[in-house]
């Protein structure tokens, strides 16, 4: 099992950008993928999470209404669309995996590399 994140960089407050968790030798009908954050001397925290079987969805309040998270089936891939970044959206990204339904608990069975996202002010 791999999940490879991809498509952080920098970006000036009020930009947009498209993260990819790319899955392979998983089958997300059958997990939910989470996407975490950690910022700079900051504990890792819980942003936006897809449900694999009934394609739910969920974010964290911080970031409602800004992010929308998606999975494209051909591709195997579940993507985080952040718009209206802010500078406290500065952070590693991280993209995880775990069977069943949603959760923001840390020990999630997959995790990939993270990818980093800037915002500039």
């Amino acid at each position: 099992v791999q999940l490879q994140a991809s498509g952080g960089g920098l970006v000036q407050a009020g930009g947009s950008l498209r993260l990819s968790c790319a899955a392979s030798g998983l089958n997300l009908d059958y997990y939910s993928i989470g996407w975490f954050r950690q910022a700079p001397g900051k504990e890792r925290e819980w942003v936006s999470c897809r449900v694999g079987s009934d394609g739910s969805t969920f974010y964290a309040d911080s970031v409602k209404g800004r992010f929308a998270i998606s999975r494209d089936t051909a591709e195997n891939t579940v993507h985080l669309q952040m718009n209206s970044l802010k500078p406290e959206d500065t952070a590693v990204y991280y993209c995880a995996a775990d069977p069943g339904v949603c959760s923001d608990y840390l020990g999630q069975r997959y995790w990939g590399r993270g990818t980093l996202v800037t915002v500039s002010s």
